[in-house]
Parts: C-alpha cells; structure tokens; sequence
C-alpha cells in the first residue's frame, strides 16, 4: 500500500487545458473515486498518476517518493482499463501470469501468486478458458486480477465498469468493495457515474474543466455541496433549483420570491439577503406537502414508479425548464395531472448565490 501526493498537476493539448492545477492527496489504504462530465480532465489525471502522460508541470509523489519523471513500471502501480486489455490467445492462467513471466519471476512464486488471485476473484474454475468464453464480469474480474499479481502500491480504475450491464454493473460494485476490504489497497477509481461513487469511495473528488471543485465523503458531497454544479451532479435524482429574489415577510423571516408571484420560506441567513437574487436547492426527498394555499403549486406530469417509492415529474406554472422531481414512498398517493402542492424541508435546503456559491445557512 501507499500514499498518493499530486501538486499542482497542469497539462494540455495543444491549445486546450485539460488539468488546471489539480491537487490531491490520498492516506495509505484509502478508495478515492474521482467523478465529472466528459471532458473534465479525470481519465487525464489518471493517466498522468500512471505515468501514460507526462505533466506540463507539477508533480506527483509516492510514498513521498517523487514519481512523475519516472517510467510506469517504476511506480509501483497497477491500471485497470475500460477495455480489459486481456490477451485473446492466452487462458485466464496466463493472462494472470503475464506480468509475472515477463518480469522472470520463479515458477513456484507465479503459481502462488496466480492462485491468490484467482481465490480473491472466484476465478478458481475459469483458469483454462480463454478470454472469449468469459462473460464480461469474469473478463472484468480477469482483468482486476492481473493488477493484484503484480502486489501494486496503487491501484488504478479507468471506468472499469462502463462496457457492463445495469446489472452486471451492481453485482460489480459489491465485488469491488469487497476486494477492498480484502487487499486495503490505495485506490484511485474513475468513473462518470456518481452513483458509483457514492457506493464504493472513502472520498470522492468531483471534476470540473480541470479543477477539483469539492472533495469530501459520499456524505458531505451530498449533504454540503460546495457549489451548484457538486449538488447538481451527486444524487439521483438530482437536486431541485429554483432561482428568485430574496424578499422579507411579515413574520420577520424570508422567502423566495418566484417568477408568477409565488413564493417559498427559507431558513438560516434569509433574511439577511433581502434584495439578492438566488438559488434555492432541495433535493428530491425533502420536499414535504404543504396544506390549503401553502407551498408551490405544481402539476404531476409523469409518475415514475420505482416499486417501494415514486419520482413524481411536476411542472410549476409556465415554466419551460427542467420538472422539479419529488421523491416519497407512497406509490399511490399521486395521479399523472393532478394539481399538489408542496414546501422544502426547512432542515434540508441549500442555497447558492449568483456566482453559485454555497451560502451558509448558520
């Protein structure tokens, strides 16, 4: 295992930036998924850690051993790509054994090695098939296991699960966690999909054009986004916007004040900004129902019905943007055209200014 130490990591192409002083660091042990758009720099940084691409400048430091001006081979660090990279002529054995051979390591300490593998991974009945008699899970698993042979300090995902099914896609999640907790290995996971991330990272780094904009636990990602477009990216469905300006009410407190004439409550610093335009975020299960003429009135336009609970689509009044989306439990409760109408959680809002900020909300 081993600590991970990337300062002020710049590169580009051509005239396009693709890393903008990135920063990072990792303790020895840790699984930290890095998430954004396409585009956004992470499979670059990736690279950049294996030593596929070489930095305009920075540096990145091992272990405290400083490590960008040295060949892969002498990172000590394992990648596992998109693709597999498997070799089609060769069994599962001697895709496992690859490295090892190649490196002139003693027979015996390539069976052991081999078998340690392939126990970790359940690939202890697959060993003679080629890689074209494998579904992609076990191809997968292939694949992860030709990273553990080699004992890496690092390991090294580039959306390892992107070719897989939905399915597929969950059992693998689970073998990934699991195969964590075995090795305890430093892992560095890249991937698009949040929901990825927040099931399998201790801390999950989210990318924007070659910036971190936040890095934090699944937890506080989701439950204190740095600025509009971390709230926007972690959780599914995603988070709720409303933009307005910030009026006092009578009772001493603070609203939003919506386009149409409604408005909603809210809490903390409101009252504070009288006068300041912003936006109000509330994520899918915290909007609560709201009796008589209270709250938003909104229209159901799409019921989407997830077994145990339902995504209500609403449309509120002649807006053209994006429904607001609530999440609850009771499947039955509303109907495709019905009229409700609902507030925020007062204990779950997030606010953000015109530059799109975070306002705390104490």
């Amino acid at each position: 295992m081993a600590a991970l130490q990337i300062d002020n990591a710049v590169k580009a192409f051509g005239e396009t930036q693709v890393l903008k002083g990135v920063s990072l660091a990792l303790r020895d042990g840790e699984f930290c998924v890095i998430v954004g758009g396409s585009g956004c720099g992470k499979s670059t940084l990736l690279r950049a850690i294996a030593g596929l691409e070489e930095l305009d400048s920075g540096s990145i430091h091992i272990d405290g051993r400083r490590v960008d001006n040295l060949p892969p081979a002498e990172r000590g660090i394992a990648m596992v790509f998109q693709s597999y990279a498997l070799y089609p002529h060769l069994n599962v054995f001697e895709n496992l054994a690859f490295a090892l051979r190649l490196a002139r390591r003693p027979a015996a300490e390539i069976d052991e090695a081999v078998a340690r593998a392939a126990a970790i991974l359940g690939l202890e009945d697959y060993l003679t098939r080629k890689p074209a008699a494998l579904s992609g899970g076990q191809r997968q698993r292939v694949a992860i296991g030709r990273a553990i042979v080699r004992k890496p300090g690092i390991f090294l995902f580039d959306e390892p699960l992107s070719n897989l099914d939905a399915g597929l896609r969950n059992r693998m999640r689970f073998e990934f966690a699991e195969l964590h907790r075995k090795l305890g290995t430093t892992t560095v996971y890249v991937t698009h999909d949040q929901v990825e991330a927040m099931t399998l990272a201790d801390r999950i780094a989210v990318m924007r054009a070659g910036v971190i904009e936040q890095i934090g636990t699944p937890a506080d990602l989701y439950e204190h986004p740095a600025n509009l477009y971390v709230a926007g990216f972690i959780g599914s469905p995603q988070m709720n916007f409303l933009t307005g300006k910030v009026v006092e009410t009578t009772d001493s407190g603070a609203a939003l004040d919506l386009s149409g004439g409604e408005r909603v409550a809210i809490p903390g610093p409101g009252k504070k900004l009288a006068g300041q335009s912003i936006t109000l975020g509330v994520r899918p299960e915290h909007w609560q129902g709201a009796g008589g003429e209270h709250g938003l009135k909104l229209q159901a336009q799409f019921v989407e019905w997830l077994g145990s609970s339902v995504n209500v689509h609403l449309r509120h009044g002649s807006n053209d943007g994006p429904p607001i989306i609530w999440h609850h439990v009771e499947p039955a409760r509303v109907r495709e055209g019905e009229t409700v109408r609902l507030t925020p959680d007062p204990d779950h809002v997030h606010l953000f200014d015109q530059e799109g900020q975070s306002i705390p909300l104490h």
